[in-house]
């Protein structure tokens, strides 16, 4: 069963840093992409960050420049350095398992019931 589960959330005022982390279980022998979204309550969610199987790396506008995304396969975490907070990163993140884009479904390393499983979220709190 896959498990995935946040941390690193907390306070921190304009300009600050935050580094949230990531971690997977039950992905062994899995090919997978993960992803970063936040969400504020009355607002969909929405996509902050990506690294996938080929671990290429995208982000949204919003946090280019500011967020890193990383990861570590041995140990199935991925983290989220965060610098040059605003109030308006002010969100829950969260994140997610992803398929791979890079190879044929059903085969080796597929994982059809370890994908899209979401975490409970870390809160990130902003204050200008």
């Amino acid at each position: 069963q896959v498990q995935v589960m946040e941390s690193g959330g907390g306070s921190v005022q304009a300009g600050g840093s935050l580094r949230l982390s990531c971690a997977a279980s039950g992905l062994t022998s899995c090919k997978y992409g993960m992803s970063w979204y936040r969400q504020t309550p009355g607002k969909e969610r929405e996509f902050v960050s990506a690294i996938d199987d080929i671990e290429k790396i995208t982000y949204a506008d919003s946090v280019k420049g500011r967020f890193t995304i990383s990861r570590d396969l041995s140990k199935n975490i991925m983290t989220l350095q965060m610098n040059s907070l605003v109030p308006e990163d002010t969100a829950m993140y969260y994140c997610k398992t992803d398929p791979p884009l890079y190879m044929a479904r059903g085969g080796m390393g597929w994982c059809e019931e370890a994908y899209n499983s979401w975490g409970q979220g870390t809160q990130v709190t902003v204050s200008s």
